[in-house]
C-alpha cells in the first residue's frame, strides 16, 4: 500500500472507530442528548440541513465570508510582507504598528469591526481578513529574508534589478513559507467568521450554532460542527494541492501536514 493510500484509510479507520465508539456510548451508557446525541440524531440534522435545504443559505453565507476574507486579508499581507522585506524604511516605519495590531486579540476587536462595517457580510469579511493577515504576513517576511545571499549576488552580478531578484529568485525561494503561511490563514479564517457570527448575525454557521444552543439541539450544534470540519479540511486540501502543483522544486515540504 504506497503513502498516498495510507494517508486516506488510516484517517477513515480511525474516524469509523469513532463513530463506532460513539454509537455504543450513547446507546448503552444512556447519555443525555443534550451532552452528547445519538449519532442518528446529527445524521438526521445533516440530512434535513444538506439533503431538504434547510442549511444551505447558512453555510454558503459562511462560505462567502471565509473566501472573500481569506482573498484580501492574504493579498494584503503578501503585498505587505513585500515591501517590508524589501524596504528598509518601510520596515522601520511599519513595524511598531504591526507589532502592535498583531498583539491585540481580535476576537476583542470584533465588536468593533460591527460598529464600523455593520451587521452584514462585511463585518464578517473584515473580521476574517484582520485573522487571516498575520500568518500570511509573517510567513511572507520571514520567506524572503531567508533567500539564500548567494543567489541574490550572483543576480547582482548579472546586473538584475530589485524587481527582477525579488520576482525570479526571492518569490520562488519563499514559495514554501508562503504556502504555509496560506494553509495556517484557512483554518484560522473560519475562526474569524465564527467568532464574527457569534457576535451578531442573522445567517451563516456560526449563527446556526448560536440558535442550536438556545434550544439546546446538540444534533444541530454537531451537524454545524461537522460542516465546518469540512470546510476546513477541503480548504487545507486545496491549498496543499496548489502547494505542489505550483512549487513543483519542493514537494518535499509541499507534503508536509500543518500539524509538523
Amino acid at each position: 500500500m504506497n503513502e498516498r493510500i495510507k494517508s486516506v484509510v488510516y484517517p477513515l479507520i480511525l474516524f469509523a472507530l469513532i463513530l463506532a465508539l460513539w454509537s455504543f456510548a450513547t446507546s448503552r451508557f444512556g447519555i443525555p442528548t443534550y451532552i452528547l446525541p445519538p449519532l442518528s440524531g446529527v445524521v438526521a440534522a445533516l440530512r434535513h440541513g444538506f439533503v431538504e435545504g434547510a442549511y444551505w443559505g447558512d453555510f454558503l453565507y459562511t462560505l462567502t465570508s471565509v473566501v472573500s476574507g481569506y482573498a484580501a486579508g492574504c493579498t494584503c499581507a503578501f503585498v505587505l510582507g513585500c515591501l517590508f522585506a524589501e524596504f528598509r524604511p518601510v520596515e522601520r516605519v511599519l513595524h511598531p504598528f504591526v507589532l502592535a495590531l498583531q498583539s491585540m486579540p481580535k476576537v476583542a476587536l470584533a465588536p468593533l469591526i460591527l460598529v464600523w462595517f455593520g451587521f452584514d457580510l462585511a463585518s464578517k469579511v473584515v473580521m476574517v481578513a484582520l485573522v487571516c493577515f498575520f500568518p500570511m504576513f509573517i510567513n511572507t517576511v520571514v520567506g524572503l529574508k531567508a533567500t539564500p545571499p548567494a543567489l541574490i549576488d550572483l543576480m547582482r552580478a548579472f546586473s538584475a534589478s530589485r524587481w527582477q531578484i525579488l520576482l525570479r529568485i526571492k518569490i520562488p525561494s519563499a514559495a514554501g513559507h508562503i504556502f504555509a503561511g496560506l494553509q495556517i490563514s484557512i483554518v484560522l479564517g473560519l475562526i474569524g467568521a465564527i467568532v464574527a457570527e457569534f457576535v451578531s448575525s442573522t445567517k451563516g454557521l456560526g449563527f446556526l450554532i448560536n440558535s442550536a444552543t438556545a434550544q439546546m439541539d446538540t444534533s444541530t450544534m454537531f451537524a454545524a460542527l461537522a460542516s465546518l470540519a469540512v470546510l476546513g479540511i477541503a480548504g487545507s486540501q486545496l491549498v496543499r494541492w496548489l502547494h505542489r502543483r505550483i512549487v513543483f522544486w519542493d514537494r518535499a515540504a509541499s507534503q508536509t501536514t500543518l500539524s509538523e
